[in-house]
């Protein structure tokens, strides 16, 4: 789940004051220290910090302008709330909650915390206004209290170019113990339809320095833009009455940005995405990632790898460690050749299907850049209409692993003696060992295949974590890192026939996912079910490697699947508009109490 951390106050509304408000007679508002900030990961983004001492405890509602501006993201904090800043905040309140929320907690010596996008020596006036009261709803006998001071911020690091108008702030946070280098990460971002002119153009990442304050532009890649520019309709109804208010939704453009992050381990740091620039050029960005030929028959490289997809079905058919280059792994043993073998799925007397038999897919899609490229493969199954499938592979720049994405949709009901998923083959002269670990028995076990029987299958549990397969001479090691495995149905319920995963050898050796197979049981020529509206999707990780030359040849396996499987955690920070409303409104499909009949919400 991606959190917007303390966008609005924390603990109490956030409301505009007019300037006929009662006054105080004889009290102040101390401010016993203000200071401007630069971002952490509890408080992400350029900031102004006030502490306040009010004469006594009391309820209150908090406003602070900048240079005559009101700020729409304030945060309001009690007395040593805020906690270890050098990780992120845990309490949120978004903006749809300012006007929903009822706070009947008594402040002496709150803080408040402003986003401020200040630039370095320059001098600010920071007016402070606070409502005290001594219930939720406002009366006459509330006390308003302001104080007007001037501030200069800090002079000795730069920011980023003021040229850029808005940023958005990410959290990342690594959890596994483990340093991160040049880690791929993707965020969905949403604007306003004003605030972009051209995305690939105005986008810049930039990652903070907590040490020098400094910040530094990153390789960034903008894609997939989608605009969604119809307006809320306000007109009055037939009866000439308001419909509502205020509108329910906006027009607006999303997209997504990856870029490359730098994360010490057990830490949080800081990275803005900036945008709003008309002016702004086109950026390149060079890294080792290296896309080659026309889809679906790609050629991918990087540093670590080369990675051949199959010219008719887009399918990975052979991958390369470039430190040993005369080891290429490969299938090409029976029928299409590819090492990537489905989502396949056999109904009789239709011939047994895998996406890897598609030439060409009926749907083709790639995307290349500096950060991630990608090959997006989908359609029927040859001669099974009844049945969509897809394959999607993700690579990165300086990494040993690529992603493989795959998923299969049952549109109408069909009987199968064989459906399965993640099936990856090599020829067999190619390997002499496999690894996996094993739940059962809580341990890896490491199995040789050079003197396996043909058609003999070595079964383990269906969620197997990883398994590998490597040749201890050439020294040449493949792995498959499972990162997710589901299966669900819409109108019926999955129906599957002893789900296992196993290992087979024959003029081949591979590895798969055996969902529903009959074709392996006892009673071979069982047909059973596979119900329209039943979806099966799986994500791996396929790991090229050197071996180790000690006892675990597959040790690199181990630090990969630790790595892969506890990726960087995201916040999504975001500015307050001013557009936002104060207040939010619902539609129900019923008309009905809402559970918020006789509370105060007005808070346009």
């Amino acid at each position: 789940m991606i959190h917007t951390k303390h966008i609005t106050l924390t603990t109490i509304f956030l409301i505009a004051f007019t300037c006929h408000s009662l006054l105080s007679a004889g009290q102040s508002l101390k401010v016993s220290k203000l200071e401007m900030n630069y971002p952490s990961p509890g408080i992400p983004y350029y900031h102004i910090k006030a502490d306040i001492d009010l004469p006594s405890a009391s309820m209150i509602e908090v406003e602070m302008a900048v240079n005559g501006k009101t700020l729409r993201y304030t945060d309001l904090h009690a007395e040593q709330e805020l906690g270890d800043l050098s990780y992120p905040h845990l309490t949120n309140r978004p903006p749809s909650g300012a006007g929903l929320s009822q706070d009947n907690k008594l402040y002496h010596h709150p803080g408040v915390v402003g986003w401020v996008k200040w630039n370095p020596g320059e001098t600010y006036e920071v007016k402070l206004s606070v409502r005290m009261k001594k219930s939720l709803q406002h009366s006459k006998a509330d006390v308003i209290l302001t104080n007007t001071q001037k501030i200069t911020s800090p002079a000795g690091s730069p920011v980023f170019d003021t040229a850029w108008k808005n940023y958005k702030s990410v959290v990342l946070s690594e959890t596994a113990g483990m340093e991160r280098k040049a880690e791929p990460v993707e965020v969905l971002l949403a604007f306003y339809p004003d605030e972009v002119n051209d995305l690939k153009r105005e986008i810049r990442v930039l990652a903070f320095d907590p040490v020098a304050k400094t910040v530094k532009e990153v390789p960034s890649q903008v894609y997939d833009i989608q605009e969604y520019l119809v307006e809320d309709d306000m007109a009055p109804d037939k009866n000439g009455k308001p419909t509502r208010d205020i509108p329910v939704w906006m027009p607006t453009v999303t997209a997504r940005v990856a870029f490359l992050a730098d994360v010490p381990a057990r830490s949080s740091r800081v990275f803005m995405i900036y945008y709003r620039n008309k002016d702004a050029m086109i950026k390149t960005y060079t890294t080792d990632l290296l896309v080659q030929g026309e889809a679906p028959g790609l050629r991918v490289q990087n540093e670590f790898m080369e990675v051949g997809l199959h010219p008719n079905s887009g399918h990975f058919d052979q991958i390369t460690l470039k430190s040993k280059p005369q080891y290429p792994l490969y299938h090409r043993k029976e029928t299409n050749g590819a090492i990537h073998w489905n989502p396949e799925i056999y109904t009789p007397p239709v011939p047994w299907t895998h996406t890897s038999d598609w030439k060409p897919p009926q749907h083709v899609q790639s995307i290349t850049g500096p950060v991630i490229s990608f090959s997006d493969v989908w359609g029927n199954l040859r001669e099974i209409p009844q049945v969509d499938a897809s394959v999607r592979y993700e690579f990165y720049p300086d990494k040993p692993y690529f992603i493989s994405t795959t998923n299969l949709r049952i549109n109408e009901t069909v009987q199968a003696i064989a459906l399965r998923n993640a099936e990856i083959v090599f020829k067999r002269e190619l390997i002499t060992h496999a690894a996996w670990y094993d739940a059962i028995r809580d341990s890896i076990i490491e199995y040789d295949v050079t003197h396996m029987p043909e058609l003999t299958d070595v079964k383990m549990p269906d969620d197997v974590p990883w398994i590998s397969f490597y040749n201890k001479e050439t020294g040449v090691g493949f792995a498959g890192i499972q990162l997710n495995y589901s299966n669900a149905g819409l109108e019926n319920r999955t129906r599957l026939l002893n789900p296992f995963f196993y290992i087979t050898g024959g003029p081949w050796i591979y590895w798969a996912r055996a969902l529903s197979l009959p074709f392996l049981s006892s009673n071979m020529q069982q047909m059973v079910p596979v119900p329209k509206g039943n979806f099966f999707s799986e994500k791996w990780a396929y790991l090229v490697f050197e071996t180790n030359k000690g006892k675990q040849p597959y040790a690199p396996v181990l630090e990969w699947q630790k790595k892969l499987t506890s990726p960087l955690r995201i916040q999504l920070v975001e500015e307050v508009d001013d557009r936002v409303s104060k207040t939010v409104t619902e539609l129900y499909i019923e008309k009905g109490k809402t559970g918020w009949e006789g509370r105060e919400t007005g808070r346009h």
